[in-house]
């Protein structure tokens, strides 16, 4: 990936959390490997296509609800850009390795105009400290991925 692509990934991402504060129903900043792994589906013998699915089932949630969706991922397959895929705002981690979407998530709540709308998925203990401490609320992993689930299949969440 060239630094230009993960900046304009990035940059577009921040400018969606930061621009769509009054219109839709939730805003949600999403650890997208969090929500990937709360589900035991052999998701890691394919990493890759777990992302490309978990982007596809963002989308549709974004468009069922109206919701502001952005997702963050520790890794990017090499067919996947950052930016706008449909409904939601992608983003990639510039660190490599496990919770490497900690450093960026972090880094959009406290640079958006209005963080105490927004809802932060993850299941990470150290970044719950610092979204909350910067306004945002948080969800679980796990309870996220059940309203997902919930919504994309037409029941009420």
């Amino acid at each position: 990936m060239v630094r230009s692509d993960f900046d304009e990934g990035i940059n577009a991402a921040r400018r969606g959390a930061r621009t769509k504060a009054k219109s839709p129903a939730a805003r949600w900043l999403i650890d997208g490997m969090n929500v990937i792994g709360s589900r035991p589906d052999r998701w890691w013998n394919d990493p890759d296509a777990a992302v490309r699915r978990l982007i596809d089932q963002l989308d549709r949630f974004a468009q069922k609800t109206g919701d502001d969706v952005t997702v963050v991922f520790d890794r990017q397959p090499r067919d996947v850009a950052p930016g706008t895929h449909g409904a939601i705002n992608v983003a990639f981690a510039s660190r490599s390795g496990r919770n490497a979407a900690d450093h960026e998530i972090a880094e959009m709540v406290a640079e958006d105009e209005a963080p105490t709308t927004l809802t932060v998925v993850t299941s990470d203990r150290a970044l719950v400290d610092r979204v909350k401490q910067g306004g945002a609320r948080v969800m679980s992993s796990g309870s996220f991925r059940r309203r997902l689930d919930e919504v994309i299949e037409g029941r009420s969440p």
